[in-house]
């Protein structure tokens, strides 16, 4: 039988590792190509390269600066070039939260962070949006955001705000392009075992620790990421858009629970 994304082409921003990585593995498995970017880990985007032929899906490996708005675009014309067009774009690239209070936060590890996180989605998703329209509409469009869109961390103001902001680049979006039936939707994860969470994958009594206070007491694999993907990017979603799923073992649920 094909599969859910079949003679689709993929764009997945930060799929060197974790997450995007995931994604892009699930992708193939459902008959996508993949554009595997990346910003430095060169190894983990072959890595990501290799398993996508792994599952029988045809792979481009691209570099590039999600911030730098020429990059973005050298990204986009390159796809093109080799794939004819891109049906789905995953905004996943991005920068942590940095762990500083904003009293001793400073002006180049803010502009790190929006720059990183929204600036680079906003090109991605404008460049998206102009490629989908000249071929006539319609495609798939999914920021990935966090828990942290709406929960609050202290010490992590810059990834707090840059993820708070991606969210309602979401929803803006997804009332601008609905006439061209291009959906716009979010996933925002919790825990999930990625480069983010290295010493929780390193160390089996820290991510132990960690994950008491998620319900469902564990943290996601990447894979579970790339499911959901797989569904919101599958025709079976055509009338979703403009919606955040979170997923995140019921983590969110349980905010409060001590008040």
């Amino acid at each position: 039988m094909p599969g859910k994304l079949d003679q689709k082409v993929a764009l997945i921003t930060g799929s060197d590792s974790g997450i995007g990585q995931g994604t892009a593995v699930e992708f193939a498995k459902e008959g996508a190509s993949v554009v595997v970017h990346y910003l430095e880990d060169r190894s983990g985007a072959e890595e990501t390269r290799r398993q996508v032929e792994e599952q029988g899906g045809k792979a481009l490996v691209v570099q590039g600066d999600v911030s730098d708005e020429a990059q973005v675009n050298s990204m986009f014309t390159q796809a093109i070039e080799r794939f004819g067009r891109v049906d789905i774009l995953v905004n996943n690239a991005g920068v942590d939260a940095s762990g500083t209070e904003v009293a001793d936060l400073t002006t180049e590890v803010w502009d790190r962070a929006i720059r990183t996180n929204l600036y680079g989605y906003f090109f991605c998703a404008r460049r998206f949006a102009q490629h989908r329209r000249e071929q006539g509409g319609k495609g798939k469009l999914i920021n990935v955001t966090s828990v942290h869109d709406l929960i609050p961390r202290a010490g992590a103001a810059d990834y707090d705000a840059s993820k708070g902001a991606q969210l309602n680049l979401t929803r803006t979006l997804a009332l601008e392009l609905a006439p061209d039936k291009i959906n716009v939707n979010t996933i925002g994860p919790g825990m999930v075992l990625t480069p983010f969470n290295q010493e929780a994958i390193d160390d089996p009594k820290v991510r132990e620790e960690q994950v008491q206070s998620i319900p469902w007491k564990r943290a996601a694999e990447p894979w579970e990421i790339g499911r959901l993907a797989v569904y919101l990017c599958s025709d079976d979603a055509d009338y979703v858009t403009g919606a955040v799923y979170y997923i995140d073992g019921g983590l969110m649920q349980n905010q409060g629970q001590a008040a």
